[in-house]
């Protein structure tokens, strides 16, 4: 199949699925919670009556919400159950006593929430709309008020508004339950006539009223014109008493300002003698403290000549003894460093004789090979003719020292370097006989052995 077909087959199948989907969108029909929504159209469904009979309908509902409208086959419309009100007015009844009234109600009507109630509100109202209730319930509602306006007289409906509203829902329900309708509430809001009888049987009430109110109003007229002149009275002398008092107060105020200002004056004598004593005796304070405050001037004067004698003493002490004490450790231990460097040195120039040796006694080892007829005596005298290089050879580095400190006593010092090098002289022999085989201490005791029988 070539690419055009294919574009072909694809344009198709999003052609037909566009179309399904605005046909599926076109006939989702949603209502409100305040709305039913009747399907007609579809198949035929066996409902049951209130009284427990079944019949079939063609229709369905859905309460709120929404549902699929199968196309060209179902249709659906839109019942209100909300609240409406109705405005119901009867002209010029009779009441039971004859006398014509006419009388304004308002209403409040709505479809009956039970499924069967429904039912026949859409069998009966539906394509009508809200208006098309309102009407029907208007007649239906204002036929009531008239018969029952009929069976009344014009106090008692003036007299018993609720009642009236009760005994009007309870006669119009059955027929409201006919159509799917209740009546929710009812009011009556206004009554009047035409021969003015409404406003004859106020006028008693309204004329014992006032007279009522004018007896009350000339009592109390009476009253108050009495409790007026009372009251004057009750004022004059009360205005008598209080001047009375006033005066008597007043001279009672004079006594005790008299009483007072002789107490403020023998008070005041008092406090101005007690004024000088306490001057007096704060000058003679403070002198004290004057002469309290030099003396603890002079000692802190005398704390302070001690401090800055002290602090000399310490700053002597600090620049001088502690200098002398840090010259004699650092001279103390240049001498041990001085010394330990004399030690390894000749440590060093042992080691060096050892090697050197033992190159000469290879050397001589190699002579011995060639001297084997030299006699023991030329031998031992050649081994004593390099003792004096060997000694040589370990003095020579404490020659090429120019300075030596020793450290502690004088004498122990000197005793201790000329020891150690006599150490090293002592071991000489020892050497020897490790790098040549020869016991140099044998060698001397024979040669001394030798010497004195020669001397013998």
């Amino acid at each position: 199949m070539s690419p055009v077909s294919w574009i072909i087959l694809i344009v198709i199948a999003a052609v037909i699925v566009a179309a399904v989907v605005f046909l599926v969108a076109k006939n989702y029909r949603k209502v409100g919670p305040n709305e039913v929504l009747i399907i007609s159209g579809g198949k035929q469904k066996t409902v049951t009556e209130p009284d427990g009979t079944t019949r079939m309908v063609g229709y369905r509902m859905r309460i709120g919400g929404g549902t699929f409208v199968k196309p060209f086959i179902e249709s659906a419309q839109v019942l209100p159950i909300e609240i409406l009100t109705v405005n119901i007015k009867t002209s010029d009844v009779l009441t039971n006593s004859g006398i014509g009234i006419s009388c304004e109600g308002q209403a409040q009507i709505k479809v009956g929430s039970e499924e069967w109630l429904i039912r026949r509100a859409a069998e009966q109202f539906l394509g009508k709309g809200a208006e098309g209730m309102k009407d029907i319930s208007r007649q239906v509602i204002e036929g009531y008020m008239r018969g029952l306006i009929g069976s009344m007289s014009v106090e008692e409906v003036y007299q018993k508004r609720e009642e009236f509203s009760n005994r009007l829902k309870e006669g119009c329900k059955t027929d409201f339950q006919r159509m799917g309708l209740e009546v929710v509430s009812f009011a009556l809001k206004d009554i009047t006539d035409e021969q003015g009888y409404i406003e004859a049987l106020g006028k008693p009430r309204i004329a014992k009223v006032k007279a009522d109110a004018s007896v009350a109003q000339a009592e109390a007229d009476k009253d108050a014109t009495i409790k007026a002149a009372i009251a004057r009275k009750e004022g004059d002398i009360a205005k008598y008493q209080a001047e009375t008092e006033i005066a008597a107060a007043n001279q009672e105020y004079e006594i005790k300002r008299a009483e007072f200002l002789s107490n403020v004056n023998q008070k005041k004598a008092k406090a101005d003698i007690a004024y000088d004593l306490e001057r007096h005796r704060q000058n003679q304070e403070m002198k004290r403290e004057e002469l309290a405050t030099r003396l603890v001037e002079k000692e802190s004067g005398i704390k302070v000549e001690e401090a800055e004698i002290k602090r000399k003493e310490l700053e002597l002490e600090a620049t001088v003894k502690k200098l002398a004490e840090a010259d004699k450790y650092r001279m103390q231990i240049e001498a041990e460093a001085q010394n330990f460097k004399i030690t390894q040195e000749a440590k060093a120039s042992a080691e060096s004789i050892r090697l050197q040796g033992e190159a000469e006694a290879e050397s001589m080892r190699k002579r011995a090979d060639a001297y084997k007829e030299f006699n023991e005596a030329a031998t031992y005298k050649m081994f004593i003719d390099i003792l004096p290089e060997l000694a040589r050879s370990v003095s020579e580095p404490l020659s090429k020292v120019e300075k030596i400190i020793m450290v502690g006593d004088g004498a122990g010092g000197a005793s201790k370097l000329t020891g150690q090098v006599a150490n090293i002289m002592a071991q000489l022999p020892d050497v020897v006989e490790s790098l040549s085989g020869v016991d140099m201490k044998k060698m001397l005791k024979k040669i001394r052995k030798e010497s004195e029988k020669e001397e013998k």
